[in-house]
């Protein structure tokens, strides 16, 4: 059997890097940007005023000034108006251009203005270039803004738009074929028999890749009739870059989907883990370098299986950093006696301090998904260990 690292590694050393499209500004919410973005013009482009007041020449102040002639307003979207005497000002606006000869702002509060003579507070301190956001203080012209390989959110959006960046080139979304397979399986909305149950594996699975923005899923239930599911198989191999199946990957009697892979040509990487849930976990590569997951069928360890090693490739198919997991501490003392790396899941509590401890909620089965309803993850707990302390640290992984 492989180990959990040598199946992460054995899986992402063979992701291939989806292709590319340019598309608007305004559909690029949630995409993966696939270029770096630079800044056309120094941020701010002009010695950008913070405060309403007025703007003054500071060596006037220091010559002892306190009244001045009020030459104007300017507001945001102005001209700068230009300071030509001493004794000068004008009436500025927050997100105005600084007028020239001006390097110091005074609030509008500190400043009694009337018949245009702008008279300052005697009380008032004021030092040079105080309320001024000065040109390319955040950026100069040419410098790097956001990296390839980032998730466009709204702040994303903004320097896009602020660099002048109407079209984006951004990852293709992956088109993945989910497909549940059992003759147990019937849908939410049908009638179920006693000896039925209702398919989950493949709604969670879809609703996971949405929540993720890594795909667009199409969702298929298969009877464990081989010969029609090597045709459905094969057919959506056809249309999709990924296939995530769940079921019939173990070694019962209607156990297809392993020898219909290789029918397909999808050519076996490994079959079976060492963890806890999860083992008995299928994965290969068609000759079409299409990746192919076959999870097993409880829905504990289709989740866990998911989380830990389809969500990651489909990262890196588009092109994402990896996820920096965050470290954790036991909440309770754990025992496990199989010499298995151990997936536990957790319900998560943070300290006041933000430090995380992760309370075990383990299931009854691998095919006891309700627990799950009250966890935010699960935790990895090493091979080899069968007794965990309370306080000891380990990685979590978020659903």
């Amino acid at each position: 059997m492989t180990e959990v690292s040598e199946a992460e590694s054995s899986i992402l050393e063979r992701v291939s890097t989806l292709d590319t499209l340019t598309i608007s500004l305004a559909d690029a919410l949630g995409t993966v940007l696939r270029q770096d973005v630079f800044a056309d013009r120094d941020h701010p482009p002009f010695h950008r005023v913070t405060m309403d007041g007025i703007a003054i020449a500071y060596q006037d102040w220091v010559a002892g000034k306190s009244t001045y002639q009020v030459l104007g307003t300017q507001g945001a979207g102005m001209p700068p108006m230009k300071l030509t005497e001493t004794g000068q000002c004008v009436e500025i606006m927050t997100g105005a251009v600084l007028p020239k000869g001006a390097d110091t702002v005074v609030p509008i509060e500190r400043v009694k203005i009337e018949d245009s003579k702008a008279k300052i507070d005697p009380d008032t301190s004021i030092t040079e270039r105080q309320f001024i956001h000065s040109r390319g203080s955040d950026r100069v012209a040419g410098s790097q803004l956001i990296h390839t390989g980032s998730r466009i959110g709204p702040k994303e959006i903004a320097v896009l738009a602020s660099a002048g960046y109407a079209q984006v080139t951004v990852s293709r979304l992956a088109k993945v074929a989910v497909i549940s397979t059992g003759d147990e399986l019937v849908g939410a909305e049908e009638p179920v028999k006693p000896y039925q149950i209702r398919s989950t594996n493949g709604r969670a699975i879809e609703a996971s890749l949405a929540q993720h923005q890594l795909a667009q899923a199409t969702r298929v239930r298969l009877k464990d009739e081989r010969t029609k599911m090597l045709s459905s198989i094969r057919a959506l191999h056809h249309d999709n870059d990924f296939l995530i199946l769940s079921g019939g990957v173990s070694m019962g009697k209607y156990d297809f989907v392993p020898a219909v892979l290789e029918d397909l040509g999808v050519n076996l990487v490994f079959h079976r883990i060492e963890q806890r849930p999860g083992r008995p976990m299928w994965f290969g590569v068609s000759d079409e370098d299409k990746l192919v997951f076959a999870l097993p069928g409880n829905p504990v360890s289709t989740l866990v299986c998911l989380t830990r090693y389809v969500l990651p490739a489909l990262r890196q198919a588009l092109g994402l950093k990896p996820v920096n997991h965050r470290m954790v501490t036991l909440g309770e003392d754990v025992e496990f006696s199989a010499n298995l790396t151990y997936f536990l899941p957790v319900k998560l509590s943070l300290s006041n301090k933000g430090l995380g401890t992760a309370l075990p909620r383990p299931t009854n089965t691998s095919g006891d998904f309700l627990s799950l309803a009250d966890t935010d993850g699960f935790i990895q707990l090493p091979k080899g260990q069968s007794h965990f302390k309370k306080g000891t640290a380990s990685t979590f992984f978020q659903w």
